[in-house]
């Protein structure tokens, strides 16, 4: 049943494909509504979250930003629709990439820090369309098949790109790096306590995992940053200048500056990141969870 139904949605994907972009974006906008509405669980979790980094916003603030973040990541779910299905001049007219992109040029190794905004598929396709160079991301594999064919057949569509699954291991990356390709990492999520390390994030405590600092130094690699930003005619995919003394020999003084390299774009476009994941899941020993319910009050707002 699962098969079918992950064969029958992406079905209606492609042809999702086929309508106008604003009739699109208005179906998100009224999923987005909906979903804030009756997913309860996932609004506490980015009521939370904003509530932690945030604290001297409104209630009412973090809630608007937080039911623009619902819209934001419906909108951007079925715009995979035409991402990964339109023709390419559809694709090539509504995803730009700005910024530093001299950066992608010649043959150093390159590592992409691409952070979870909602249009990071977007940025991850901005790239192979606009660079000739071997490109090389990690994902993890969707529990259904049909889903996750479909995945990795978008995200690698254009240019050479190569999928690579957490499970493979580090080998392959730091090869491809060292041969001069570039890595699409999205380092930012809590992976849970192995291999983490605990730095701020916004002033609070998070488990992070120090990967862009090791891969950095392993590769000898240069770091930039991709941030992908939805905008009413698509994507803009801006590219970062390389991050000066970076790598160096502290992985959590890297960690944290990537931390803080994050919030500074966070900042510009709060509603556009992925504040329904449980950032701060992972504690510190001897510290409670801050997703329990005693801490979190009915609007989710309690520090």
């Amino acid at each position: 049943m699962k098969g079918l139904t992950g064969r029958l949605g992406v079905g209606f994907m492609r042809v999702l494909a086929l309508l106008p972009l604003p009739v699109l974006r208005g179906m998100g906008w009224l999923l987005g509504q909906v979903a804030f509405v009756l997913v309860a669980p996932r609004r506490r979790v980015a009521l939370r979250n904003l509530a932690l980094c945030f604290p001297d916003w409104t209630e009412a603030r973090r809630r608007a930003v937080a039911r623009a973040s619902f819209v934001a990541f419906c909108q951007t779910w079925l715009d995979r629709s035409w991402l990964w299905a339109a023709p390419r001049s559809v694709v090539e007219q509504r995803v730009r990439l700005t910024g530093a992109v001299h950066e992608l040029e010649g043959d150093t190794p390159t590592i992409l820090f691409a952070p979870h905004f909602y249009g990071m598929d977007a940025g991850g396709l901005a790239l192979p369309l606009r660079s000739g160079r071997a490109f090389t991301s990690i994902f993890a594999t969707h529990p259904d098949p049909a889903v996750d064919a479909w995945f990795m057949a978008g995200r690698q569509r254009f240019g050479d790109v190569r999928m690579l699954n957490r499970s493979d291991g580090v080998k392959p990356i730091i090869a491809n790096l060292r041969k001069g390709g570039l890595l699409y990492l999205l380092p930012d999520m809590d992976y849970g306590r192995n291999d983490s390390v605990f730095v701020p994030f916004y002033g609070v405590t998070a488990a992070t995992i120090p990967s862009l600092s090791r891969f950095a130094r392993l590769g000898r690699a240069k770091v930039v940053g991709v941030y992908s930003r939805m905008t009413p005619t698509g994507y803009v995919a801006e590219v970062s200048p390389a991050w000066a003394n970076y790598p160096t020999d502290n992985a959590e003084a890297d960690t944290a500056r990537m931390n803080r390299e994050l919030q500074a774009v966070i900042d510009t476009m709060p509603e556009q990141y992925y504040w329904v994941h449980k950032r701060f899941k992972t504690r510190p020993e001897g510290e409670p969870s801050v997703y329990s319910r005693w801490s979190i009050s009915k609007n989710g707002l309690r520090r």
